[in-house]
């Protein structure tokens, strides 16, 4: 049996429970190299054979599970975060998928989620934006045409933009094609709930320049909006006039 499992962003105890206990019970671990705590592999058993993926191609991650379900030991593919999000998983499904391998899939915490926490914020604030939009900056791979950051920037909604950072003057001057002001609030989060964790506050207009300064080239998100500012409205949802199907609101 195969079981993708999705780590926290760094801090170990992130991990669900369910994902430690496949941790402690595997025969095999293909971890996604230096994105995943190390301190994970410290659950495994002392057997347990134990594979770096950034060092391997799709193909030698393929054949290693396929080898180790001829032999009925179990595999985990941990990954960061949550897999669901850039973490490469469908094409490996598809494979087990082909060769009739039975996996599943139990999630974790995305960095996007981690970093919220580490700044404190609410991405949704009343008045401000409903939506977020998850996306990264087009590099040596594309993105689909109409999801180029700039079209995307457009909308003003929360931002947060993975995979990037190491080109942050295009991503602050996409971003300026967009809805953003100059002095739109921004953020960079690195290596959220990490021991390294470093966090950056800036504008729009001062992203790469504070980015920069900060000493951060990889492992961080960018994150962009009008939630980071202290004004929002007040929520419906706890408003004493508002009624719920629990709760029958108060005449003001």
């Amino acid at each position: 049996m195969v079981h993708f499992v999705g780590a926290g962003p760094g801090a170990p105890d992130l991990i669900t429970q369910r994902g430690a206990a496949l941790l402690q019970k595997a025969d095999c671990i293909i971890y996604a190299g230096s994105l995943v705590n190390p301190a994970l592999l410290g659950l495994a058993r002392g057997d347990c054979a134990i594979y770096n993926s950034a060092e391997m191609t799709l193909e030698q991650v393929l054949e290693t599970i396929k080898t180790n379900e001829a032999a009925n030991k179990t595999t985990v593919r941990l990954h960061t975060g949550d897999p669901c999000l850039y973490g490469a998983v469908r094409e490996q499904m598809d494979a087990l998928d082909a060769w009739g391998i039975a996996y599943d899939d139990t999630p974790g915490v995305s960095s996007f989620c981690g970093a919220a926490a580490a700044l404190n914020a609410e991405y949704t604030l009343p008045g401000i934006s409903q939506t977020v939009i998850i996306t990264r900056m087009e590099g040596r791979t594309p993105v689909p045409e109409r999801e180029k950051l700039a079209a995307l920037a457009a909308h003003g909604a929360t931002m947060v933009i993975f995979l990037s950072v190491g080109m942050v003057d295009r991503v602050q001057a996409a971003l300026l094609q967009g809805a953003y002001k100059p002095d739109t609030p921004a953020a960079v989060v690195y290596k959220a709930s990490w021991p390294q964790q470093k966090i950056v506050h800036c504008t729009v207009g001062t992203l790469a320049e504070s980015t920069r300064a900060a000493g951060i080239a990889k492992t961080a998100l960018i994150v962009v909006g009008d939630f980071l500012a202290a004004k929002y409205e007040r929520s419906k949802l706890y408003d004493p006039a508002f009624t719920t199907e629990y709760r029958k609101g108060a005449t003001p």
